[in-house]
């Protein structure tokens, strides 16, 4: 904005003029790395591809329908079996979180030197790595198939509601806290009726929510090997069945909607 003058001297400014110098400097840092780092995807790019991918997606569209709905039959107990991944997948993580968000908390933590770096570690590498790369790994490690798929959402999951938790123990009223201490309660007393009370409406909605993002990512872990639908979305594709495709998106597509309905309402109704 321009700066108004009275009797030819300025009497208010944005900004003066080593503060524009400086942001056009930051502006200008950014378009560089921009362009250096289009240049380097360009140079990695085959252009021809992506000049023909539209035509090639129409061509793919056309196969994909009409969906090859007789193929259902076969997509019952995969769509089941990546609900189990997802389910047990954030049980078993959820075991896991609790003590680690008690042990990453200030306000709970055994050892601020100690214990609670320890505990947030494990919290970053959990949250580090991706599902599929666990899945990937566990593969390797326990061979194929759901038990595969169970523990590597639930590794992905740890940090996710460890985090989220430890931060909502942080949170809490201390004055509650204290009202207990003042009574002579114990330790595991002024845990019981000090901070979980408090803490439980966070952590009931943390769990409904990372089952919901749990059954989004256990429907591709079957790329790899994990379980569930994706290893007939893995087959489909690998046979350019184009039709049974369409229908397994379909499909996924349909339980992650109803896992979105069902999670909005059981947290509603929590909290």
């Amino acid at each position: 904005m321009p700066s108004s003058e009275q009797n030819g001297i300025k009497s208010w400014q944005l900004r003066t003029r080593p503060e524009q110098l400086l942001r056009w400097f930051f502006w200008l840092i950014g378009i560089a790395i921009f362009l250096f780092c289009w240049r380097l995807i360009s140079e990695k790019t085959i252009w021809m591809f992506v000049e023909d991918s539209p035509r090639q997606a129409i061509d793919m569209a056309e196969r994909m329908v009409p969906p090859k709905w007789e193929y259902m039959g076969k997509l019952w107990i995969p769509v089941w079996d990546t609900i189990n991944i997802a389910t047990l997948g954030t049980m078993l993580a959820i075991l896991i979180a609790i003590p680690i968000a008690f042990c990453a908390a200030r306000n709970t933590s055994p050892s601020l030197t100690f214990v609670r770096p320890i505990a947030l570690f494990i919290i970053v590498s959990s949250r580090s790595i991706n599902s599929l790369i666990w899945a990937l790994m566990l593969v390797t490690l326990i061979g194929p198939g759901v038990f595969a798929g169970v523990i590597a959402i639930g590794l992905r999951s740890i940090g996710f509601c460890a985090k989220l938790l430890y931060e909502a123990i942080e949170e809490i009223d201390p004055n509650q806290v204290e009202a207990i201490e003042a009574t002579g309660a114990s330790k595991a007393q002024k845990l019981s009726y000090g901070i979980v009370p408090q803490i439980m409406p966070a952590f009931a909605g943390i769990s409904v929510f990372r089952w919901d993002i749990n059954i989004r990512e256990s429907t591709v872990l079957g790329l790899v090997g994990a379980g569930g639908i994706g290893l007939q979305l893995d087959s489909s594709i690998s046979t350019l069945a184009w039709t049974q495709v369409s229908l397994i998106l379909i499909v996924i597509l349909g339980t992650v909607v109803v896992s979105e309905w069902v999670s909005a309402k059981i947290r509603h109704a929590i909290i």
